[in-house]
Formats: structure tokens, sequence, C-alpha cells
């Protein structure tokens, strides 16, 4: 059987490139974005910069729920994302890449946990598999 949900975000223009995302939920601030000079003024996070923040958070959420639930105590994770970008054949910046370095860390004795973990956490990681399958897309333009 097939579940389906949305997942509504609303952007509206601040000025030049800056824009306020509302996530919809109550009590959670909207994120303003902005390009980067010499476009924007670089006053908040990219999108290119919210598909790679967006990935580790993802992944490091995913493993460490794996591992709370094999009760594994995790004192602390951190995680480097590098999403490698480079123009294509017609001069436009794409991510071509994006390494996920994890780093969890926990105590020796969690060490089998954290070996099953490691095998199972990717898979339920909404973000990078959708990324990986090549999430499908439809754009619509209103004119006013």
């Amino acid at each position: 059987m097939s579940e389906e949900k949305i997942l509504t975000v609303e952007l509206e223009r601040l000025q030049d490139y800056s824009f306020k995302i509302d996530f919809g939920h109550e009590g959670m601030e909207a994120l303003v974005t902005d390009e980067e000079t010499p476009l924007g003024k670089g006053v908040g996070p990219n999108p290119s910069m919210l598909l790679a923040a967006a990935m580790g958070n993802c992944l490091s959420s995913s493993l460490l729920f794996c591992l709370k639930r094999a009760r594994a105590e995790v004192k602390g994770m951190k995680t480097r994302v590098n999403a490698k970008m480079t123009r294509n054949e017609k001069g436009r910046w794409r991510i071509i890449g994006i390494d996920v370095d994890l780093n969890a860390e926990v105590d020796k004795e969690y060490f089998a946990q954290m070996e099953r973990c490691i095998a199972l956490f990717e898979d339920f990681c909404i973000v990078s598999k959708s990324v990986e399958q090549g999430i499908p897309f439809k754009v619509k333009i209103n004119w006013a």
C-alpha cells in the first residue's frame, strides 16, 4: 500500500536574491537565504548550501536514530559535508558530488551496534536516497 504526504514550503522574495522561507510550522522561525556576492549579499545560506546541509543532517539523524534504537550511547556527533561544484559545458555551476563525513562519538562497548547501524542507516535517509535516485520535478510559472 502506497502512502503519500505533501511537504509544502513557501518562499517570498525580500530583496535582490534574498528570500524568506516559511516551513509552515507554528513556532518555527522563517529562514532567510541569499546568494553569495556578486549576486546577493550572502546574508544567509544559498540553495547549494541548503542541499549540502539537508544531506548531512538527514544522514546524521538516520545514524543517530539507529544507534539510539540499538541502545548505543552517543556522546557526540559531528558531520562535515563537502559538495563539489564545477561548471558544465554551458558554463553553469552544478553540484557533481557530495561527500559526507560522519563522526559519531561512541564507547568501544557499542561498536557492534555501530557496525550494524553503518550497514542500515543510509537506506532510511529520505534526502540522500531521493537525491541518489534523481528526483523528478515540474516547474510552473504564473504571471501576475
